[in-house]
């Protein structure tokens, strides 16, 4: 049986729920022990130095499952600083796990910073295709300092529109013989700096047919890459060293590759949105620069795609034309106007996250390869990677197996099948110390396999915490491995027949 406290918090919220927002002043707030104090309707947290101070409450997110709902409060600060990453410092946010999946979520409000009178503050919560277990509210500061109030009584959730309707369309892709017909590309990402003659040799020997070359600096920088004409500038001398090294290695080890724009003219906003999104100016950068892509790399052979964008976020309405997939079929079009015959990769929303599918559509021009990202469930891929507790894959009590890594991916599976798409998986992987990382690896290759799905493992050479060329326990302790069960899973899936 629950405990009575826990009972009653369960009963208010309830209330909270049914009868109003002013409900939630009297729900079941645990404070933590210094930091933060109640008056009256107000909860305040007050840090003069560094630190975390949290207040949770029990939430019932079940009246919207499967649905789109809004959470919103009012809240104040008084020199509140960022954190030292960006989902770190003020903190409105929602924990739950998607009992459909085995995945924990944690959406939150865009992180506050500086001296601000009352303002409301959001959490967009998209549930489609999810089945929320018991959930928390997170209200407070975290790895950071300042004075923030929150206005209990102006607290409410409640049913919203979803930003994009689920794609109900019918609409079959199109690809030509030589895009129809090319064998399943398998490999890795490339080194994120310069890469190296070695890297293609290694690649040859692994059995790598196909590498994805990132364009990347300041990956996820709030108002990064701000000035186009130097972004466009950095940008030409990534295509320097994919036309004069990148390319011609490719040739020689037999290597397709990927050309893949990873960040974007404006960086990214406090919301995680990217900042071209809500800024035409930006947006405009945007397709001249791929403009540019196609202009000199046009006739390539051993370019395999052009993926428009790595990871686009967008979770609030976007300036006219410029929503996640519009802005890329904006680019599309200007490549295909240069070039019409390299493919052309669209990502899908929320970081190309599967579940994201659900709503992807189809672009109306020809050889169109549709790509997602697979790091679900996250607390077991990305554990100690931004916090985070160990957690075991396979999970007997989290219900995590090979089985459910098939239902995270169903989306996926359902718009390939509507639509006859290729499917490219760009990015995926588990962190190192992850026990049973070697098994995730394993089952996910295993999935692309029988799906016939493209893909590319993060990372090859790039931080050491990815590699399957390290191993380790934690962030301060990787050091190179020449064998281990991670780097035996993936040459397996390599030279899979």
């Amino acid at each position: 049986m629950k405990p009575f406290a826990e009972k009653l918090a369960l009963l208010l919220v309830a209330i909270a729920a049914s009868a109003g927002a002013a409900d939630w002043t009297r729900a079941g707030w645990t404070l933590p022990e210094s930091g933060a104090v109640r008056e009256g309707d107000v909860l305040a947290f007050d840090l003069a130095e560094t630190g975390t101070a949290m207040a949770t409450t029990p939430i019932d997110l079940s009246p919207y499952a499967g649905k789109c709902a809004t959470a919103r409060i009012r809240v104040a600060a008084e020199n509140l600083l960022p954190g030292p990453r960006r989902h770190l410092g003020y903190k409105f946010m929602i924990s739950f796990a998607d009992e459909a999946s085995g995945e924990m979520m944690w959406p939150g409000a865009p992180c506050l910073v500086g001296t601000f009178d009352w303002r409301e503050s959001t959490i967009e919560l998209d549930l489609r295709g999810r089945r929320p277990g018991p959930a928390t509210l997170h209200l407070g500061i975290q790895d950071s300092s300042g004075r923030v109030r929150f206005d209990l009584a102006s607290l409410e959730i409640e049913e919203a529109a979803p930003l994009f309707p689920d794609d109900d369309s019918d609409a079959k892709c199109v690809y030509s013989p030589a895009v129809a017909t090319r064998p399943v590309g398998r490999g890795v990402m490339l080194p994120a700096g310069p890469c190296r003659e070695e890297d293609f040799r290694t690649l040859r020997e692994w059995g790598a047919t196909l590498a994805r070359y990132q364009m990347i600096r300041g990956w996820g920088t709030v108002g990064g890459n701000a000035d186009t004409a130097e972004y466009a500038a950095w940008v030409d001398s990534k295509i320097d060293h994919l036309l004069n090294d990148v390319l011609p290695w490719a040739g020689k080890y037999g290597i397709d590759i990927v050309v893949d724009l990873h960040v974007a003219p404006g960086g990214v906003d406090e919301s995680r949105d990217m900042a071209m999104l809500h800024d035409a100016r930006y947006a405009d950068a945007f397709v001249e620069v791929w403009r540019n892509i196609a202009r000199r790399c046009k006739g390539q052979p051993r370019i395999w795609g052009y993926d428009l964008i790595n990871e686009p976020v967008q979770t609030k309405p976007a300036a006219p034309g410029c929503d996640y997939f519009s802005l890329q079929a904006r680019a599309a079009k200007a490549v295909r106007e240069i070039d019409p015959v390299t493919p052309i990769i669209v990502e899908s929303n929320m970081a190309c996250s599967p579940a994201a599918f659900s709503y992807l559509r189809t672009l109306d021009l020809p050889d169109v390869i549709y790509q997602v990202h697979m790091y679900v469930p996250t607390e077991f891929t990305h554990q100690g990677v931004y916090g985070g507790k160990p957690i075991a894959y396979p999970n007997a009590g989290r219900g995590w197996n090979r089985e459910t890594l098939g239902k995270i991916l169903a989306p996926v599976r359902d718009f390939q099948r509507r639509h006859g798409a290729r499917i490219y998986v760009g990015e995926f992987s588990a962190i190192c110390w992850a026990e049973g990382a070697y098994r995730y690896i394993a089952d996910c290759i295993s999935l692309f396999g029988e799906y016939g799905w493209d893909w590319t493992y993060h990372a090859f050479r790039e931080w050491a915490g990815w590699s399957v060329e390290h191993e380790g326990t934690c962030h301060a302790d990787l050091h190179p491995s020449p064998d281990n069960p991670r780097k035996r899973a993936l040459l397996e899936g390599l030279n899979a027949k």
